[in-house]
């Protein structure tokens, strides 16, 4: 099995117990010990157990590499692994499947492996360079819906600029785009990847919400392009097909750079 694949495989594996280990928090979601870090930003003891868990296998499996995680943080630079043990809490804590595990190995700015776990769902999708899509294991082609049906995704953040965020949702509904917001980027991503969504937009996001799911994306046949706003350092990412991206340039200028494809 050559490395990458090896790689891929025991990310996989890996989440795939994570995933085991987060649904029994969310069968008692409801009395999950829970603080909030901010406004509706909220970090629960599935997010901790979880993104622990995760480390300590991923030490065991690729000893000396480098983590991050959204809860205890690490150093991101050159390559890293990357893990947002529990990406999208709010919907977590109130009884939604709409929640995802999401890994990603990031080398030089650049998400070359990602898994990305829905686990009330079953699924566990992975893609590293060049090895298409898969769904628990295997291959899976993106579906191409009509081309009159048009459905997308917006991410939100608490960071967002609200008259920019809704200039940018309002330009996409006049486009004629359906716009759908799952407050969940990594699960956003899978139903770009899958063909259920033309794609997902996100102004504000972070490196642990959009690793995993920007992997799928582009090995889903998807143009992704990530990249920074110049003052405040905080990533971006703009992941769909041709039509959607041409329709999102005029409203959103800065993905036209060359220098924002990942």
């Amino acid at each position: 099995m050559p490395i990458a694949n090896q790689r891929l495989s025991q990310a996989s594996a890996i989440i795939e117990e994570a995933a085991d280990k987060a649904l029994h928090f969310f069968a008692a979601h409801q009395t999950v010990t829970t603080h909030a870090k901010g406004v509706q930003d909220f970090v629960s003891e599935a997010d901790t157990t979880v993104e622990n868990f995760i480390r300590d296998r991923l030490a065991t499996a690729f000893p000396g590499e480098a983590i991050v995680g959204e809860e205890f943080g690490g150093q991101s630079e050159g390559s890293y692994w990357i893990i947002d043990p529990i990406d999208g809490t709010s919907n977590f804590l109130r009884g939604s499947p709409l929640w995802g595990i999401s890994l990603g190995f990031v080398r030089g700015g650049r998400p070359e492996l990602g898994v990305v776990a829905m686990p009330v769902m079953g699924e566990i999708y992975a893609a590293a360079d060049g090895s298409g899509l898969l769904m628990n294991g295997k291959p899976l082609a993106r579906t191409i819906p009509p081309q009159d049906v048009r459905i997308m995704s917006l991410g939100d953040s608490l960071a967002d600029d609200l008259d920019d965020a809704a200039k940018l949702q309002i330009g996409l509904r006049r486009a004629g785009w359906v716009v759908e917001a799952f407050h969940s980027t990594s699960v956003s991503l899978v139903f770009a990847a899958r063909g259920i969504f033309d794609g997902h937009l996100q102004k504000v996001t972070t490196m642990w919400d959009i690793a995993g799911g920007a992997v799928l994306a582009r090995e889903a046949g998807l143009d992704v392009r990530i990249g920074e706003d110049p003052e405040s350092r905080i990533p971006w990412i703009a992941a769909g097909t041709p039509a959607l991206l041409a329709a999102t340039e005029p409203l959103w200028p800065e993905i036209k750079t060359d220098a924002s494809r990942s």
